[in-house]
């Protein structure tokens, strides 16, 4: 891969991550330590739901390791315990979100770089080097594909996670520049995942398999195996393969870049800006779909400032970008699972409450009487704009005649209405409240807000071990 290093991605990106010193911004690294945050407290819940105890269950029989498995007593090999942790932090879809990935970010790149800290050693400051690093690459490589990609069916948490906890695994065991490319390539073919599988357990195993995906592409490339140097951008590469034949005529058409979407991957300037900073994380308020984050949030603040009650409401109408409305896709939802992908059930149980918890997403609390009779009073359309182009409308109607609207951009958790710390530690305290032992917790809390000078990230790990007491009601 020594050859054309200005136009190969795979090359420019082995470069960057062997050539970069890790003299990071604070608020990078501020930003980094944020988002261990938020996956551990959300991993914590997901750890006891279904879906990661069963994967877990199976990985078991596969041989113990020295990598902590979030809930479980026994640690495992480190590709497995970075799939069984990235499916538990995503299995309640209350992970953050990276717009020029289209995809979950932290759900792969943490329990990749997690695993892999406790299999060589590591301090937290490793860890945060490593994600900021990985971080970049995900975006990069998801900024070369999308939109199409992701919008033709593609699950980009697991496509272009997959090349991205690669990418941080090389930052993190130090691959020269010839093995860190070799790291990537190898991940795109471990890379897969189809929309198809929203609404089911699968989907949240889409972000372990990308995480063992990481761990075990870097582990090889570090051991010396090659891969071959065209499967970013060739006749038979990511981009045409995974996005359409017609990739340059799309390409060549682009009349709206969105989040640096261009579908061409960066190669002379890989590291500038530092998305992490430019772009930012989007962190979930919410534990569903963020696609109803923007909706839910402004029919909250509605209900909020008007003191609404549900019986006040003669109907909602909501106006959302048609990829928004394309990843809703159960109107009728009857499982916890398919409520996280239902505008209709997030905006009933918005209006119900006044909130939408964990709580809301049991198989009970999804079929409330009181929650899906409000379905018909609700009506959403799709608009066909990009999101950056088209905000985000709710509009609400009483019986009495007055009508009130909001508009919103970005959902709160963005960039542009980033969390505080404060909300941050109400996240942690509310997600593991139930599920483990106050004492526990406590430790955990503290290991968190002590990352970044951990010398050993085992104080953050041992508190993780399981099992736990609490358990998810699922029912």
């Amino acid at each position: 891969m020594a050859a054309s290093r200005d136009r190969n991605p795979l090359a420019a990106y082995g470069d960057w991550l062997a050539g970069t010193a890790d003299d990071w911004p604070e608020a990078a690294l501020a930003s980094a330590h944020h988002a261990f945050i938020d996956l551990v407290a959300v991993a914590v819940p997901g750890s006891v739901s279904e879906a990661a105890r069963r994967t877990a269950g199976a990985l078991s029989r596969w041989g113990d390791g020295p990598a902590t498995v979030i809930g479980q007593p026994r640690g495992l090999a480190a590709p497995w315990a970075a799939l069984a942790n990235g499916t538990a932090g995503h299995a309640l879809d209350f992970d953050d979100n990276f717009d020029p990935a289209k995809a979950h970010a932290t759900t792969v790149l943490a329990p990749a770089i997690l695993a892999l800290a406790q299999e060589r050693g590591g301090s937290g400051r490793q860890c945060l080097d490593a994600y900021i690093a990985g971080l970049q690459i995900m975006g990069r490589v998801g900024q070369g594909v999308n939109p199409l990609h992701r919008n033709r069916g593609w699950h980009a948490t697991a496509t272009v996670g997959a090349l991205g906890a690669a990418a941080a695994g090389a930052r993190f065991l130090k691959l020269d520049a010839e093995r860190a490319a070799h790291a990537i390539s190898m991940a795109t073919s471990m890379a897969a995942g189809f929309m198809s599988q929203f609404g089911t357990m699968t989907k949240p195993l889409h972000a372990g398999l990308a995480a063992k995906a990481g761990v075990m592409a870097t582990s090889l490339a570090e051991a010396g195996i090659t891969a071959g140097r065209e499967t970013l951008d060739s006749p038979t590469g990511m981009n045409r393969l995974m996005v359409g034949q017609d990739y340059e005529a799309q390409r060549d058409s682009l009349t709206h870049v969105e989040h640096g979407q261009t579908l061409r991957f960066e190669t002379a300037h890989v590291g500038e800006p530092l998305l992490i900073l430019s772009s930012g994380l989007k962190v979930k308020r919410f534990p569903n779909c963020a696609s109803t984050h923007r909706s839910l949030d402004g029919l909250l603040a509605i209900r909020a400032e008007q003191g609404l009650r549900p019986e006040m409401v003669a109907h909602i109408e909501a106006w959302l970008p048609v990829t928004h409305y394309n990843n809703l896709m159960h109107h009728d939802a009857r499982t916890a699972l398919e409520a996280k992908f239902s505008l209709e059930y997030a905006l009933a149980a918005g209006l119900v409450s006044g909130n939408c918890t964990l709580r809301d997403f049991s198989a009970t609390a999804v079929m409330r009487p009181e929650v899906r009779a409000l379905y018909d009073i609700l009506h959403i359309t799709p608009v066909d704009k990009p999101e950056g182009e088209f905000p985000t409308r709710i509009q609400v109607t009483l019986k009495d005649g007055r009508r009130f609207e909001k508009s919103m951009a970005m959902p709160v958790g963005s960039i542009a209405a980033p969390f505080t710390m404060a909300q941050y530690w109400e996240k942690f305290d509310a997600c593991v409240q139930g599920i483990m032992a106050e004492g526990t917790a406590a430790r955990l809390r503290q290991a968190l807000a002590d990352l970044p000078v951990l010398p050993s990230i085992e104080p953050l790990m041992a508190p993780l071990k399981g099992p736990f007491p609490g358990r998810l009601n699922e029912d």
